[in-house]
């Protein structure tokens, strides 16, 4: 039971598919990756026997998989960038046209999101903006290696990140966390599909973030590794 003892930010970094497993419970790993194993579970009542099996369930890291705690400033941010930057730009596109159709048509019935086209434009004008502060003023000051001018922008990004957790918890509230009606159409059922991952994609972006590239530890051990 030593698991109990990390962080979920800690286990999420060192811990191949943990985030998986913390979604699925719907754990903080990445705004919320202080806090204890134990702490989170004991906050939301959950079975820790339970969450135990499944993390000591998950397959060791295997040749293929890439440990970014050990990547460079630079390929870190390189994959930041292509795997969730320029992701999460087409995700909120086709996310907000799929909204809006799915209230226009069924704006009568109680289900329907109402509301979550204009959160939806709203995620991405302040996802844009941090995005472009990331990729214009702190990318390349980590790339340079200048962490310790860095903490400014550091510490706006982080608070942004909690701002983007709000943002995510708000999309659960309303779609009322997924729950799709029986006779959903394709668009409704793509709509929460699509956000289902945008939700994953999104934490696990401020994981690597949060718990990896803004580490003071990791670029100890960068410059004098």
């Amino acid at each position: 039971m030593s698991l109990l003892n990390h962080s979920l930010g800690t286990l999420a970094r060192e811990i191949p598919g943990a985030t998986r497993v913390f979604h699925h419970y719907r754990l903080d790993y990445c705004c919320g990756g202080n806090a204890l194993l134990s702490e989170a579970l004991a906050e939301h009542g959950l079975d820790t026997a339970e969450v135990i099996a499944r993390l000591e369930a998950l397959p060791a890291r295997n040749g293929n998989d890439t440990d970014w705690s050990r990547a460079g400033n630079g390929d870190l941010i390189d994959h930041i960038l292509a795997r969730y930057h320029e992701v999460h730009r087409q995700q909120l596109t086709e996310l907000i046209g799929l909204a809006r159709r799915v209230e226009a048509v069924h704006a009568d019935n109680p289900l329907c999101p109402e509301g979550l086209t204009v959160h939806l434009e709203e995620m991405r004008q302040e996802l844009e903006s941090h995005m472009q502060k990331e990729e214009q003023i702190l990318f390349p000051m980590l790339r340079r290696g200048l962490f310790a001018p860095a903490q400014g922008p550091i510490s706006v990004m982080r608070l942004e990140h909690d701002d983007h957790g709000q943002a995510l918890a708000r999309l659960l509230e309303l779609t009322n966390h997924l729950a799709l009606p029986a006779d959903a159409c394709a668009s409704w059922q793509g709509l929460y599909t699509g956000i289902e991952e945008l939700q994953l994609d999104l934490m696990q972006h401020i994981h690597l973030e949060n718990n990896l590239l803004f580490s003071p530890s990791r670029h100890q051990e960068v410059q004098h590794g």
